[in-house]
């Protein structure tokens, strides 16, 4: 997914500087993660070579060694399969300052600041939390078990939209199994991760029945971008290193309608309130 191939809208000439600010925020993106994360680790940053793809330099910049290409491969995959995914709450804000008439900048910070939210960004990091405090395959049903007779959510299972798996569980899944599969991260761990997934899918399956609650994307990143050595900090800012294309594709698309976005609302508080004066309250 190398910055010079990225499919944009191709905008009008008057819109040129907007296309090229634009794909120097995707390339600045990875560049800024790796920096800050290598700051925080007292490193000094690393500069990115203009030979490697994006998955690669991102790995380059925060190692400092050139990835093997299943890494490479792997990074790639999941990169490319959470850059978009509909009108999410992200998404839907960068189309609402786009629809202004607003910078690319703005578009994408306003962005960022909606996948910090907790409840939309979320945190794949939790769900191989659980999987390693699990630590055995004979301690899942118990643990699980556990954890749902207390109410707790399961991370890495359930979606708002999906009521069946997760479409991209199952290509990270794939591109997880080919990098264990390749030697290039311990294959125990790979398995025992499915053992717990088909233990957590049994059980929710028994204390939620009819609730369709199936694995979802997060199972599958964490375990994959921790296979190719990323911090579980760097999980979240990764992510939004993707989807960051995918928030400017949909700025270009909403700037070509040339309308702003109002959303109509209805007041739904008391009605027949009476005014009283301040000097009688």
């Amino acid at each position: 997914m190398g910055i010079d191939t990225l499919s944009l809208p191709q905008p009008a000439a008057a819109d040129a500087d907007r296309r090229t600010q634009a794909l120097a925020l995707i390339a600045r993106i990875p560049t800024i993660i790796a920096a800050s994360a290598r700051a925080r680790a007292e490193q000094p940053a690393i500069a990115p070579d203009p030979a490697l793809g994006e998955a690669a330099n991102y790995l380059y910049m925060l190692t400092g060694a050139r990835p093997d290409a299943e890494r490479e491969r792997a990074l790639d995959t999941y990169l490319n399969t959470v850059v978009d995914h509909g009108l999410n709450a992200s998404t839907f804000t960068a189309r609402v300052i786009a629809s202004t008439g607003s910078d690319v900048v703005s578009a994408l910070v306003g962005a960022v600041g909606a996948l910090k939210g907790p409840l939309h960004g979320g945190a794949p990091g939790p769900a191989l939390d659980m999987v390693f405090e699990i630590g055995t395959a004979d301690r899942a049903e118990s643990f699980i078990r556990e954890k749902l007779e207390r109410g707790e959510r399961l991370m890495g299972f359930g979606h708002r939209v999906y009521k069946v798996r997760d479409p991209r569980a199952n290509m990270l899944a794939a591109a997880t199994a080919r990098l264990f599969e390749h030697g290039s991260a311990d294959f125990a761990l790979y398995e025992f991760v499915r053992q717990v997934e088909q233990t957590a899918l049994a059980l929710l399956e028994e204390y939620k029945p009819g609730r369709r609650l199936q694995t979802n994307v997060e199972f599958y990143t964490a375990l994959l971008l921790h296979s190719i050595g990323l911090d579980s900090e760097l999980f979240t800012p990764t992510f939004a290193m993707s989807r960051a294309v995918g928030w400017v594709a949909h700025y270009f698309e909403q700037q070509e309608t040339e309308r702003i976005i109002r959303p109509q609302s209805s007041y739904v508080g008391e009605q027949g309130r009476i005014w009283v004066p301040l000097a009688e309250r």
